[in-house]
C-alpha cells in the first residue's frame, strides 16, 4: 500500500477511470491521483472509513459483474453520509493486500485510547502545517499552525512558548519540541483546578484524595468508591511510580476525564440493560421512511445503501414502496416521480445481509404495495426465498396469542408490515381459502404526493394476493377510524399509520387517549408529502405520546436525526428502547400536555449544567485566517412543559480552547422521555451561526459531575478530540401525591 497501487475506480456501468492509490508514511492518509487532471490529487484519512466490502457488494460493483471478478473488487464505505469508494484492482493478490490492510488499519484506529488519538490528531496537523516537508516547523510555519488549529494568538505570548519548547535552540522545532509545545498550548487549566481543590499537597491525588472526588463530584457509589479508585489509577495513570504510590497524577487525572468513563454518557447504559422480554408494542423502535432514497422525494437516487445505511445505524423498521415493474419483477421507487429505481429482491437480499450484523432483535419490512396480484406472488416467493427462516410466517406457539411476543422472543426474525385477509385467527384455523384475495386499500399511506402541480392519490383499490397476505402475522396493516372504535373494536395486531399532521391532531384533541390506545398497539408516523426535500418533522412530539415507529428520513442530517441517534444511542444501540412504564399500563392515564397532573407521583427535577470550557473545536470556515467565535446551547426536548433552551456567552476568535465557566438551569417534569442536546455553534452577528459540533443524549443515560461530552459532525459521525468539559448536578424539586 506504501509503494502504491493503479485501481479502477468505478462509478457506474460506463464511469471506470483509473486512479493512482498510496498509504502515506503516516499509515493514517490514502493519497490518491488522476491521470486526467495532471497534478490534481486528493487524499481522505482511514478514520473517515467505516469499513471495507470485499467482491460485488455495492449496486455499481454488481452493475459490472459480468466484466470483472470478485476477488478484484472491494468497496471501502465512509462513515457519515458520504458516498462509497467502488475499486476494481488488477490482481486478486493486489485487492487482498489492499482490503486485508485498509481492516487492519481501521481496527489499530479503533483500538487507540484518548490520548493516542490525541498524538494521532497532533501528528496529522504537525504534517499539515510543515509546508516544505523538512520535519521542521518555524515560527511562520507555527503562526499558519495557529490559525488552522481554530486560535487567535497574542504573537508575543505564541513566541515565549515557542523559544520555551525550542530546547535545541536551531529556530524551528522538531518532533518532541513541537509535542511539548502542543501540551504548553494546551495545558488544561479548567483541569488543573479541580485537581488541587483535591489534592492534599498540590502534585497528585492520593488514593484518599480520589475517592473523595469520585465520592463528592461524580456521586459514583460509596460501597465501591475505594476499589473503583483502584481501578482508575491503574487503567489512566501514565507513571509508573505513581501507581505504586497507589496515587494519580494531572496526566492520569486529565486521561480519566477524557475517557469513556469520564464522559457524560452513563457507560451501564451504553450497553444493553434494559428488559427485552416485555411485548413489542411497549418499546420505540428506530423506524425509516422511504428507506430506499438517498436524496429527496422527488428526483432522489434510489438505492440499495439506503437499506444497508439504516441497518446499521441501528434502524429496525424499513420500507418499501413497491409497483409493478418490468419482466414481472416488483421494483421499489418514490411512485409518481422522477426518482431512480430498484428491484424489490435486491432490497430483500439486502435485508438478509445486514439485518441482523449490529443487533439481533427483530426488523419490521413496512411495505407500500402498489403492484398487482402477480407481482405481488413474485414479492411473496423472494420473501420466502431469500429469507427463509428469519421471515416469520406464523406466531411462535402456532396458537392465537393475545398479546405481541417480546423483542427477546422474536430475535433474528424479519416481520412483514402490510395489509391481511382477515385476522391471525382465520389464517390459523385455516378459514382464508388460497383463492381468496382481499379487495380495497392495498397501500397504507392515506398521503398525497404533491408533484408538477398535480396530486396523485397514493390509494387505490386493488386485490391482494393470498401468498403475500400470508407473510403478515404481527403487523396487519388497518385504516383507522377513532381511539374509541379501535378500544372497542381492534385486534392487538392491528397496526394504523398517521401522516405527523393527523397525529398532531390527534394529540392536541385526545393526547391520553393517543398514548392509551399505544399502550395496546402498535402505531406508525411518517413525514408529511410535502416534505419532498426529505427533511423531517420533529419525532420527540411522537414519542411523547407513546408512539413506537417514528418513521424519519435517515438520509437527511439534523436535530431531527439527531435526537433519533440520542434516543437510539442507549440499550446497546440495538434499536428497541422500553417505553416509561406510564405509557405501558393501560390503566395509567398520561397525558403529554400536563405530565404532572396525569402521574401518580410528581418529581420534578432540577438540572443544573456548568458549561466549563471546549476543547479543539473543528473549523467551520475553511478560510485560514478564520477562527470560530464559539457558544454553546443546551437544549431540552421532552413534553411540551419541559421544551427549552439555554445558551453560554460567545468567546472570541478562539476555537481551540474556549472557557465560559457559565451556568446553565433547566427545571424537567418527565425525565423518562426528555433528551438533552449540547450545540456548538459559531457565532455570527451579520448572519446564520454556522454550525459546529452537536451531542444528544436522554436525560436518563446522564452522569453527573465533572465529564467531557465528545461531540459529533452534523452527520453524527465522531470528530476526536473536539469536546466540551462540563460540571452537571440534578436534584429533586419537590415530591408531592396526588
Amino acid at each position: 500500500m506504501i509503494v502504491g497501487t493503479v485501481m479502477r475506480k468505478i462509478k457506474s456501468r460506463t464511469w471506470k477511470k483509473q486512479r493512482y492509490f498510496k498509504l502515506q508514511e503516516d499509515c493514517m492518509t490514502i493519497w490518491y491521483k488522476s491521470k486526467k487532471a495532471g497534478n490534481a490529487h486528493s487524499t481522505f484519512s482511514v478514520s473517515e472509513v467505516e469499513t471495507v466490502r470485499e467482491g460485488h457488494q455495492s449496486e455499481v460493483l454488481l452493475s459490472i459483474a459480468d466484466e470483472f471478478p470478485p476477488d478484484r473488487c472491494f468497496t471501502l464505505v465512509f462513515r457519515g453520509r458520504r458516498g462509497n469508494l467502488d475499486l476494481v484492482a488488477d490482481s486478486a493478490d493486489e485487492a487482498q493486500s489492499w482490503i486485508k490492510g485498509m481492516r487492519k488499519l481501521i481496527e489499530n484506529l479503533e483500538n487507540m485510547d484518548e490520548s493516542e488519538k490525541l498524538d494521532q490528531w497532533i501528528c496529522e496537523w504537525f504534517k499539515k502545517a510543515d509546508k516544505n516537508n523538512d520535519g521542521r516547523m518555524n515560527f511562520r510555519e507555527i503562526r499558519v499552525l495557529l490559525k488552522m488549529m481554530n486560535v487567535d494568538m497574542n504573537e508575543h505570548h505564541a513566541h515565549r512558548l515557542f523559544m520555551t519548547a525550542d530546547k535545541s535552540q536551531s529556530g524551528t522545532l522538531e518532533d518532541d519540541e513541537f509535542v511539548l509545545f502542543y501540551k504548553m498550548l494546551t495545558q488544561r487549566e479548567d483541569v488543573l483546578r479541580v485537581f488541587q481543590d483535591y489534592s492534599g499537597d498540590g502534585q497528585k491525588l492520593s488514593l484518599r484524595d480520589l475517592e473523595e472526588f469520585l465520592r463528592d463530584e461524580q456521586l459514583e457509589d460509596v460501597d465501591g468508591v475505594q476499589q473503583l479508585a483502584m481501578e482508575l489509577i491503574e487503567r489512566y495513570e501514565p507513571s509508573d511510580t505513581a501507581k505504586m504510590l497507589k496515587a494519580m497524577s494531572i496526566d492520569g487525572f486529565l486521561m480519566y476525564l477524557a475517557s469513556a468513563e469520564g464522559s457524560i454518557f452513563h457507560p451501564r447504559q451504553q450497553s444493553l440493560y434494559q428488559d427485552m422480554t416485555k411485548p413489542l408494542n411497549h418499546y420505540f423502535i428506530s423506524s425509516s421512511h422511504n428507506t430506499y432514497l438517498m436524496e429527496d422525494q422527488l428526483r432522489g437516487h434510489s438505492s440499495v445503501e439506503g437499506y444497508i445505511r439504516a441497518l446499521k445505524r441501528g434502524c429496525r423498521c424499513v420500507e418499501v414502496d413497491c409497483w409493478d415493474g418490468p419482466n414481472g419483477e416488483p421494483i421499489v421507487y418514490h411512485g409518481h416521480t422522477f426518482t431512480s429505481k430498484i428491484l424489490f429482491k435486491d432490497v430483500v437480499n439486502a435485508l438478509r445481509n445486514y439485518a441482523f450484523k449490529v443487533s439481533e432483535y427483530p426488523v419490521i419490512l413496512s411495505t407500500e404495495n402498489h403492484c398487482g396480484v402477480e407481482q405481488q406472488r413474485v414479492m411473496a416467493q423472494h420473501l420466502n426465498t431469500i429469507l427463509g427462516d428469519k421471515l416469520l410466517k406464523s406466531t411462535l406457539d402456532g396458537k392465537i396469542p393475545v398479546s405481541f411476543p417480546s423483542p427477546e422472543e422474536l430475535k433474528g426474525k424479519i416481520l412483514l408490515k402490510g395489509k391481511k385477509i382477515g385476522g391471525l385467527e382465520e389464517s390459523l384455523n385455516g378459514l382464508v381459502e388460497p383463492e381468496d384475495s382481499l379487495t380495497g386499500e392495498v397501500s397504507d399511506e392515506d398521503e398525497f404526493i404533491q408533484f408538477n402541480s398535480r396530486s396523485f392519490p397514493q390509494k387505490s383499490k386493488q386485490r391482494l394476493s393470498k401468498e403475500l397476505s400470508d407473510c403478515v402475522v404481527y403487523c396487519k396493516s388497518v385504516h383507522f377510524s377513532s381511539f374509541k372504535h379501535s378500544r372497542i373494536h381492534s385486534k392487538f395486531y392491528e397496526i394504523s399509520s398517521f401522516t405527523e399532521s393527523k397525529a398532531r391532531k390527534h394529540l392536541r384533541e385526545a393526547g391520553a387517549e393517543f398514548v392509551h390506545h399505544n399502550a395496546r398497539q402498535l402505531t406508525r408516523v411518517y413525514p408529511s408529502g410535502l416534505r419532498t426535500d426529505s427533511s423531517n418533522f420533529n419525532p420527540q412530539e411522537m414519542w411523547n405520546t407513546g408512539t413506537q415507529i417514528v418513521a424519519l428520513n435517515f438520509q437527511t442530517a439534523g436535530v431531527e436525526m439527531d435526537l433519533n441517534d440520542g434516543l437510539f444511542s442507549q440499550n446497546g444501540r440495538c434499536g428497541y428502547v422500553l417505553k416509561p412504564d406510564f405509557m405501558r399500563m393501560s390503566e395509567r392515564r398520561f397525558d403529554p400536555e400536563k405530565p404532572s397532573g396525569t402521574l401518580t407521583y410528581r418529581s420534578d427535577l432540577k438540572l443544573c449544567h456548568c458549561v466549563i470550557s471546549g476543547q479543539q473545536l473543528p473549523k467551520v470556515n475553511i478560510k485560514e485566517s478564520s477562527v470560530v467565535d464559539p457558544f454553546v446551547r443546551v437544549e431540552i426536548h421532552g413534553v411540551p412543559l419541559d421544551q427549552a433552551k439555554q445558551e453560554t456567552r460567545y468567546i472570541d476568535n478562539n476555537g481551540f480552547n474556549p472557557v465560559w465557566y457559565d451556568t446553565l438551569r433547566f427545571t424537567i417534569h418527565a425525565p423518562e422521555l426528555a433528551l438533552v442536546r449540547f450545540v456548538v455553534e459559531d457565532y455570527d452577528k451579520a448572519s446564520r451561526n454556522d454550525f459546529v459540533g452537536q451531542y444528544t443524549l436522554p436525560f436518563s443515560c446522564i452522569q453527573q459531575g465533572y465529564r467531557h461530552i465528545h461531540l459529533l459532525s452534523k452527520d453524527g459521525t465522531s470528530i476526536p478530540p473536539a469536546s466540551l468539559f462540563v460540571h452537571v448536578r440534578i436534584t429533586n424539586l419537590v415530591r408531592a401525591e396526588h
